[in-house]
């Protein structure tokens, strides 16, 4: 469990894990708004050496950042409207590619991640703390 008093803290516990990415890796992040997710995967982005403009994808539904030393690929789930949808998106592809996969609201379709993922929940206690606890989420 890490507790975070700050974005600042928040980012840098992304950047944290970040630095230590693998090919292949896939983090399932849920939470509810507000929680820290997007500002989590600012500083993930960063710590593979990407300096991207990290932005929630909730519109477009994925985000792909290739400056860094492995792809990453983020996903928000939120508005998916079905499995249908994001397997035109071709989301097999991207989870089991090159790069890391990022994946908030990963817990709006859980079937659909891998075994091997990373669940990370995100707790908004009050205005600036937030609690990230690694586990399982099925």
């Amino acid at each position: 469990m890490f507790i975070s008093n700050s974005a600042e803290q928040t980012i840098d516990a992304g950047r944290a894990y970040g630095e230590q990415a693998r090919r292949g890796d896939v983090f399932a992040l849920r939470g509810d708004l507000g929680a820290g997710k997007t500002q989590f995967v600012k500083g993930f982005v960063a710590g593979l050496g990407s300096q991207a403009d990290v932005a929630s994808p909730t519109f477009v539904l994925i985000h792909e950042y290739d400056d860094g030393r492995l792809p990453v690929y983020h996903f928000d789930f939120y508005r998916v409207e079905s499995r249908e949808a994001l397997s035109r998106l071709g989301f097999d592809d991207y989870i089991f590619g090159e790069g890391v996969s990022l994946i908030e609201w990963a817990d709006r379709y859980s079937a659909l991640i891998p075994s091997h993922a990373k669940w990370l929940s995100f707790e908004l206690r009050d205005e600036n703390t937030r609690v990230i606890i690694e586990g399982a989420a099925r």
